[in-house]
């Protein structure tokens, strides 16, 4: 990676690490569905009135289709399986959880980009699974089906994300990443839209979840989004993915800083082994990178 690749993959870490306190502090008054589909409504608006101004021109319409499959894969599935675990896990939880996208990501990559997948990325896969299972298990919320469903939830929002940034790199070839980013959201928007307008608030959400809103819209989507894009036209989709290696880190930094959530053991060896694994999985970590030691013979 370049110095301004991995500058813009350290700010999105960042970025994405507060969206899961973002959403921690508003999933409730406002409800995941509609939540989110304000995020990406806001979002694709900020984007799309940018390029105006800018007198950029959209790759949109010719691709809308694709688009909507896009938006459906990173956007609205993910976003909502997310919003509707943190109504019972914690965000720094969900930001852990949502670090096994590489791994998932690896997989996909060699059915659809018949990339190699070597014992390393196998064992990585392995290794993943354990960290889950000590997150699970070490976590200081009680383990009942509710909490279970959760976790599968944001494993599955995982999913999707690894899903379409396969399909991003796949089938926007040449698509420029303003449309990228732009396109998705609007995608989003029309999976959402209809399943909103059933589960709109009953009462007017207090001031910090409407902040909260807005942060996660302006900063964690439509900032957050150029970001993406362009690390997954620059870099590729394994490389850009490892992003979920940062955003954990950050999550249980900001959860910890500002809503005072609980770190247990079992969550940090967790993390800490995903990462591990997503090391191995994208290559970053590989017995064949290590440089044996030798022993000086000088005294």
């Amino acid at each position: 990676m370049t110095f301004m690749q991995l500058g813009a993959l350290t700010l999105l870490g960042a970025i994405w690490g507060a969206s899961f306190i973002f959403i921690r502090v508003a999933v409730e008054p406002f409800g995941p569905v509609f939540m989110m589909m304000i995020r990406v409504v806001l979002a694709a608006t900020i984007l799309f009135g940018y390029a105006k101004l800018s007198g950029v021109t959209l790759q949109i319409r010719s691709h809308w289709r694709r688009f909507i499959v896009l938006g459906a894969l990173s956007s609205a599935i993910p976003f909502t399986l997310i919003g509707w675990a943190e109504l019972t896990i914690t965000g720094s939880m969900a930001a852990i959880l949502n670090s096994t996208t590489p791994l998932f990501a690896a997989f996909v990559a060699a059915y659809w980009l018949d990339e190699r997948l070597t014992i390393y990325k196998i064992l990585g896969a392995i290794m993943g699974i354990i960290g889950v299972s000590f997150i699970v298990g070490g976590s200081p919320v009680t383990l009942d089906s509710m909490f279970i469903l959760a976790t599968l939830a944001s494993l599955g929002a995982a999913l999707c994300y690894a899903f379409g940034g396969v399909f991003a790199k796949r089938a926007f070839e040449g698509v420029s990443n303003m449309s990228m980013s732009t396109g998705q959201l609007m995608g989003g928007t029309i999976v959402l839209m209809p399943i909103s307008v059933v589960n709109v608030p009953t009462e007017v959400p207090p001031t910090e979840a409407i902040l909260a809103v807005l942060g996660l819209a302006i900063f964690a989507t439509a900032l957050a989004y150029r970001l993406y894009y362009y690390l997954i036209i620059s870099a590729g989709p394994t490389k850009a993915l490892t992003v979920t290696l940062l955003v954990p880190v950050f999550g249980v930094i900001w959860g910890a800083m500002f809503l005072n959530e609980p770190i247990s053991t079992g969550m940090v060896v967790g993390l800490v082994i995903i990462l591990l694994s997503v090391g191995l999985v994208t290559g970053m970590i590989s017995p064949q990178k290590i440089v044996p030691l030798t022993t000086s013979s000088k005294l």
